[in-house]
């Protein structure tokens, strides 16, 4: 089928195919300043072939836009198949799904490359806290001289490779500033902004694959502008070689916390780690199996309470009692605290042995600071050069994210895992399971069979009857 659309200078001649390809265009390009009328009826024909959208229900939304005068404001691309937003572990899994099974897709990235989390802001002595196999993504192991912890850096490698395996092409420094349902219609509308121009994209469905950890969190502290020292967030840290002679005082306890504080030590540095709570703290490995897999394991025979119980007297004895050093454990398990608050144990890699031994200390909360100086709750002083904040991230979705009921306002699926993958009209969720890149990997193979299912069921029957 061949429709004309007209350029302020020239007809240029604009071919779709009515037949779904893998390698048919996931989007065409309108630039709604001109002519509107036939944008309405090139619209309206394109979707509703790509999307079964009912055409009295886009006879409307054509109007509703032509009422708007804000949709011509912009350039507007209209997408045959689900907009991912997110270029990390998450969104990646989900376009390599619907790549299997030939579904058009456009994957939306604000930074300038794919997995800008694990590129630019991990610290260089990273890898990964799980064996490998639990961290693969769907339909590509890992290359089998990888080690069984992969640095950082192979891990990335293995997502370039991942991308490459299946065409996945994002598009870079697209910032979302909304994505909101347009019920008239039943089409998302996602506002980016590229090169300080406004794009708007409309799509059937919406995949939101931003994942827990897509800001920085910088609690506020009384002083902090006093202090006069360095003072940076975690996402900020490559290595402690600059820090050598320095005192450092960590801010966070979790596995973040903990590493830093070991490559500070390894770099001559004297660093203090704040502990404000319990944490609970795990070795990596038990008589040379990964504590995550043993748990895994437990679970297939065992209850989750009784699995936590067995844990914890295992790690009891391998790193014996921690509350004398000033790490005290909370009254739920390790398992039970992460499935309900989403709270992370530490897997211990060598830090503990530093705390043994005095070379990190371990300090209660903070007070405040002063100049070059920080007085804890307890009310000791310690005189410090830098300040390092192990504080954490969280999702930013509830910052564009419109009216949806899958989140709630801290950016986390309202309901828990396994069910918090899919919420009503066509909005999908991926990387917000709370267990790491197995969990985002099992929601992601769901999304994109479940989208695959309603689009070829959809389109294919419409396509034939148009041909």
């Amino acid at each position: 089928m061949h429709l004309w659309w007209p350029t302020p200078t020239l007809f240029i001649p604009l071919q779709y195919s009515l037949t779904p390809s893998t390698h048919a265009p996931p989007s065409l390009i309108f630039s709604l300043e001109f002519y509107p009328i036939l944008f309405t009826f090139v619209f309206s024909h394109l979707m509703h072939c790509a999307c079964s959208v009912n055409l009295n229900h886009f006879q409307a939304m054509v109007q509703q836009a032509l009422d708007h005068s804000d949709l011509f404001s912009r350039r507007c691309i209209v997408v045959n198949g689900p907009v991912i937003i997110g270029a990390g572990p998450s969104g990646l899994a989900v376009g390599a799904g619907l790549r299997q099974q030939g579904v058009p897709f456009v994957i939306l990235e604000r930074a300038d490359c794919i997995a800008s989390l694990w590129k630019n802001k991990t610290y260089d002595r990273l890898k990964l806290h799980l064996p490998k196999q639990f961290c693969q993504l769907p339909f590509f192991p890992f290359p089998p001289n990888f080690p069984e912890y992969p640095s950082k850096y192979q891990f990335v490698d293995y997502l370039e490779s991942y991308t490459k395996k299946f065409e996945i092409n994002p598009r870079f420094n697209e910032s979302v500033q909304s994505a909101k349902y347009d019920e008239v219609c039943g089409l998302w509308r996602v506002r980016t902004v590229v090169n300080d121009c406004e794009v708007e994209y409309i799509c059937r469905w919406l995949v939101v694959a931003t994942g827990e950890n897509a800001d920085k969190v910088v609690p506020a502290f009384e002083g902090i502008d006093e202090f006069g020292g360095h003072v940076m967030h975690a996402c900020d840290y490559r290595s402690g070689e600059q820090y050598e002679g320095k005192k450092v005082l960590v801010v966070g306890c979790g596995n973040s916390g903990m590493e830093v504080c070991l490559d500070l030590c390894h770099h001559n540095a004297f660093p203090s780690m704040v502990v404000r709570s319990a944490v609970h703290v795990l070795p990596r490995e038990i008589a040379g199996k990964s504590t995550f897999e043993l748990a895994t394991t437990l679970m297939k025979w065992l209850p989750l309470n009784m699995t936590d119980k067995i844990l914890l007297i295992l790690a009891r004895i391998t790193l014996g009692n921690l509350e004398k050093y000033g790490i005290k454990r909370p009254l739920m398990g390790p398992l039970e605290l992460k499935n309900t608050i989403g709270k992370t144990p530490v897997l211990d890699i060598g830090a503990l042995q530093k705390i043994k031994s005095g070379n990190i200390q371990i300090v209660p909360g903070i007070k405040k600071f002063s100049r070059g100086c920080v007085e804890l709750v307890d009310g000791r002083n310690l005189d410090i050069d830098s300040v390092i904040l192990a504080t954490g991230y969280c999702s930013n979705v509830p910052s564009w994210l419109k009216e949806s009921d899958l989140f709630s306002k801290e950016g986390m699926p309202t309901t828990s895992f396994p069910e918090g993958w899919k919420g009503k009209c066509g909005v999908y969720a991926v990387g917000f399971t709370r267990r790491g890149l197995s969990g985002a990997s099992f929601d992601a193979i769901r999304v994109s069979q479940d989208i695959a299912k309603i689009w070829n069921q959809e389109t294919r029957p419409l396509c034939h009857s148009f041909m």
